[in-house]
């Protein structure tokens, strides 16, 4: 694999998607285009109210087949204008145009969601039998689940005027101070010793991979300084955040402050917890890596900014040509039509690869409409674990593809299950690293890296979730927390996985304070943990199948979130029922653990 002739990589700074298929093409004037779209659904929106407000439990079943298109073609009106607005401002969060324009969509976008706010608020409270009636007609699958799905929430609904003044009123509220954390974390920039310049946090951040100790300290320590100046505003915003939950929940009716999240994964409390549970059960698996990791870095004990180094002097760059022929070669191997859908994403604008100033960091792939197509957003920096991000949200932007032809209401799966595509994609790429290894060494930090994949994505996201609910509980046993006390909080559940394997730091303490999910997403981190070990599994089942999984996959992936996430495991052969499901998994992890201990030997480091 080759490196990049320059880290700006020409290759890569075209990598940027074209929005203006959300506008229907018509992309002169996004504000214009935007506000034609919101019009329309405005519009429509009204005449839907003014027709079926009052009077659901007067339709028969063709009615409500009749009802639910036209629902649907309003939302994704709507939803093209709000997607357009949304990836627009994560690219550029510093423009004011950008910024004006996402509140202007939140704003109206709210004002159509409250028009058509009777009809879940109806629906929902309708009589059991009548339901169970309207539910059977022929027609009704693009539907069918997403209405019994939001019955469900029939005990926490308050009256069509209170649930319309919370929904005006999240505008100004919890949106807004979403949006401001998002503008606080783009904003950060870090002064390294070496660069004329401040770099963006995901540039700093990748340092942390670096094999020399002095750069990854330094690192360390210079973005904790460039954390502080804005630590209390984000404190304080997620203390906000955290008393309007409170306030929700109690509302609501939600006994505990993650139940209203498990509600919307179609999760029982008990199967969350048992997750949360066994993954806690094995804490010692990543402690027993991080114990290795020290013998290889030859060093006694590793510190917070040694976690993600590299073991071996690896650290080869892969340029972007390379790195879209790699995954697009692992994607069309196991499936043509797979390997169709992800060409298109790099032949028709799909993609924004590099970092920019002012860009949202991270990476994503948002799912859009079913009559347009879902965008991936990267901030690709070269390395190798990059080229693991695009297989993991091209494996996202397969199952929007795929799960369109669902339509609006089942395109997307609950998160549970959201991120089964992305790390299976992952999986088949990281077995095309391996293979192309040309030596132990290489191969050592190949097996490395996808230990610490799955540190991260298992027992690191079930960490946050301790800390995520140490703040939640904390907040409302204790009131307002300090900066302080959020440091506290976030080292405690640092240490409860680490244990002794690692030093948690006293900068350290600071770096809960540009996690987004913890702000715009509360609950969100541990579908992350359920979707690797499910996706592990499911990888599992095609290495004792082998291509004859393929048809069965693509059944899954095609049946989007049309039905409950046991019965679309059941189409690949998982049982989520079973109470040994996540040990299963888990036991994958401790195999790939015990193969790095074989290569570390092979390659004499043991």
């Amino acid at each position: 694999m080759s490196a990049p002739e320059t880290v700006t990589d020409s290759d890569l700074q075209g990598v940027s998607w074209n929005l203006s298929d959300l506008l229907d093409g018509d992309s002169a004037d996004p504000r214009a285009s935007v506000d034609r779209l919101l019009g329309e659904a405005q519009e429509r929106a009204d005449v839907f109210a003014a027709r079926y407000a009052g009077k659901l439990a007067e339709l028969d079943g063709p009615g409500l087949v009749e009802a639910m298109h036209e629902l649907g073609a309003i939302e994704e009106v709507a939803a093209k204008a709000g997607t357009y607005a949304h990836l627009a401002f994560s690219i550029d969060t510093a423009s004011p145009t950008n910024g004006a324009l996402l509140q202007r969509v939140e704003e109206k976008g709210t004002a159509i969601e409250t028009v058509l706010l009777f009809f879940h608020l109806e629906w929902a409270t309708l009589d059991d039998e009548v339901a169970e009636r309207l539910l059977a007609t022929d027609g009704l699958d693009f539907a069918r689940h997403h209405l019994v799905t939001t019955r469900r929430y029939r005990p926490h609904l308050l009256s069509e005027p209170e649930e319309k003044i919370l929904t005006e009123k999240a505008v100004s509220g919890r949106s807004a101070w979403v949006r401001l954390f998002e503008e606080q974390t783009a904003a950060i920039n870090v002064e390294l010793a070496d660069v004329p310049e401040p770099v963006s946090l995901e540039i700093a951040l990748a340092r942390l991979f670096d094999p020399n100790r002095d750069v990854r300290r330094d690192t360390a320590e210079r973005v904790s300084k460039a954390l502080a100046p804005g630590l209390r505003t984000r404190a304080y915003t997620f203390n906000t955040l955290l008393a309007d939950k409170l306030t929700d929940d109690r509302l609501r009716a939600y006994p505990h402050w993650l139940a209203a999240r498990n509600l919307s994964n179609e999760a029982s409390d008990e199967s969350v917890q048992a997750l949360l549970e066994a993954v806690r059960a094995r804490y010692e698996l990543p402690r027993r890596w991080y114990r290795l990791k020290a013998q290889l870095l030859g060093i006694d004990r590793l510190a917070d900014y040694d976690r993600m180094a590299a073991v071996t002097q690896d650290t080869e760059k892969i340029g972007w040509p390379e790195a879209k022929a790699i995954v697009l070669d692992a994607y069309a191997t196991f499936s043509d039509e797979l390997g169709g859908v992800v060409n298109r994403f790099f032949d028709e604008s799909w993609i924004d690869g590099p970092v920019r100033p002012g860009k949202r960091g991270g990476a994503f792939c948002s799912y859009g409409v079913p009559s347009v197509h879902p965008y991936v957003m990267l901030n690709y920096t070269h390395l190798r674990r990059d080229v693991l991000t695009l297989a993991h949200e091209l494996g996202h932007g397969v199952h929007a593809v795929l799960g369109s032809t669902q339509g609006i209401f089942h395109m997307a799966t609950p998160l549970t299950l959201a991120e089964t595509a992305s790390v299976f994609g992952e999986t088949l790429v990281f077995g095309r690293l391996v293979e192309a290894a040309p030596s132990p060494e290489s191969k050592l930090a190949l097996l490395a890296e996808s230990i610490e994949g799955s540190i991260a994505t298992v027992f690191r996201q079930v960490a946050m979730n301790g800390f995520e609910n140490l703040v939640h509980t904390t907040r409302r046993d204790e009131g307002e927390l300090s900066v302080d006390r959020f440091g506290e909080l976030w080292a405690q559940s640092q240490e409860d996985l680490l244990g002794d394997a690692v030093e948690v730091t006293e900068g350290y303490r600071s770096w809960w304070s540009y996690v987004p999910h913890f702000i715009a997403s509360p609950g969100y981190v541990y579908a992350y943990a359920y979707g690797q070990l499910l996706a592990l599994a499911v990888y599992g089942r095609y290495e004792e199948i082998g291509s004859a999984f393929v048809p069965d996959y693509l059944a899954l992936l095609s049946a989007g979130g049309s039905r409950s996430p046991e019965e679309l495991g059941e189409i690949v052969g998982v049982d989520l029922a079973d109470p040994g499901f996540w040990d299963k998994g888990l036991d994958i992890v401790e195999r790939k653990l015990d193969a790095a201990e074989e290569a570390a030997r092979e390659a004499g480091r043991l």
